[in-house]
């Protein structure tokens, strides 16, 4: 059968109320319309639903059990629109954001808790791993965005690109350690110096390690590091040069805690990114932190 729902949404308000006169003045539908609904659903099904009487209209026998499965159904689609609305106007949801934990401190942080303050009874999940695994997830729908450190390469087709934010890699060095050494050094020399690199597979890794092929230089650190924050660390205890972004330590700069190193050839510049999956639309929230997140960068 192919019946009219509209039909159905009539019957419920008819047997809820018993009265056809009560339903018309509820659905705002004339009576004669009504009875003539009831009539069309009652020839389409097969069998008569009301019984009608001088009070109004009690349900038949198969009337009362047909009732029993349109009162769940539209009770079902009552919470589903009551969910939509709750979701659309951001009163519930979830936000699984793929990222690693540097760009969460780094980039993310400011912008979560903007969003929080706005949409507080949203639940944000952050979900960490290589490149690789989140956008595995991403396509799977298991993650609804993906942030990261973006490669100078061409991504594949099924994924939406959306640049943000511009950023500087650089080598540093402690006060204490660039006193031992020059301060100005070539790309070729870099070798002969104790370097403290994030271990391959890092974004940040790959992207220095093309840049360096390019120059025909095969970089062999001293130190290899899981996380960007022991770089950081270990190259603030004066134990190398590390491979840093500018951005994420403009405050020791300033201070002095660790100093730049003057190279003959400039590092590109590259940008922190927003990955979307072109086959899974971006739900409500997601939508309302990518706008947030959008909104307060710079133009590129």
């Amino acid at each position: 059968m192919n019946i009219d729902f509209e039909l159905y949404r009539i019957f419920y308000v008819v047997a809820n109320n018993g009265n056809i006169t009560k339903a018309s003045l509820e659905l705002n539908i004339s009576q004669p319309a009504i009875s003539k609904s009831i009539k069309n659903l009652e020839e389409q099904l097969g069998g008569t639903l009301f019984v009608r009487t001088k009070r109004g209209v009690i349900l038949t026998e198969e009337g009362l059990e047909f009732y029993k499965y349109i009162k769940q159904a539209m009770e079902y689609i009552s919470s589903a629109e009551n969910r939509f609305s709750e979701l659309s106007n951001l009163e519930v949801g979830t936000i699984r954001i793929g990222i690693s934990t540097t760009l969460t401190k780094e980039f993310l942080l400011p912008y979560l808790e903007k969003f929080h303050l706005l949409y507080p009874k949203i639940d944000i999940q952050i979900i960490t791993g290589m490149s690789s695994e989140l956008f595995s997830k991403l396509r799977n729908g298991l993650v609804d965005i993906v942030i990261l450190n973006l490669k100078n390469k061409e991504y594949d087709q099924d994924l939406e690109i959306i640049p943000c934010r511009e950023i500087h890699d650089i080598f540093v060095a402690s006060p204490t350690y660039l006193n031992t050494i020059s301060p100005t050094i070539s790309l070729t020399n870099l070798n002969n110096y104790p370097l403290i690199l994030q271990a391959k597979g890092s974004n940040t890794r790959s992207f220095l390690d093309n840049f360096m092929l390019e120059q025909k230089i095969n970089l062999k650190p001293s130190i290899e590091l899981t996380s960007y924050s022991l770089v950081y660390e270990f190259t603030k205890l004066g134990l190398g040069i590390g491979y840093v972004t500018k951005e994420y330590i403009s405050d020791d700069l300033k201070n002095g805690n660790l100093v730049e190193i003057e190279l003959d050839k400039k590092i590109p510049s590259r940008f922190i990114g927003i990955v979307l999956s072109k086959t899974h639309l971006p739900s409500f929230s997601t939508k309302k932190l990518l706008e947030i997140i959008l909104q307060n960068q710079e133009p590129k």
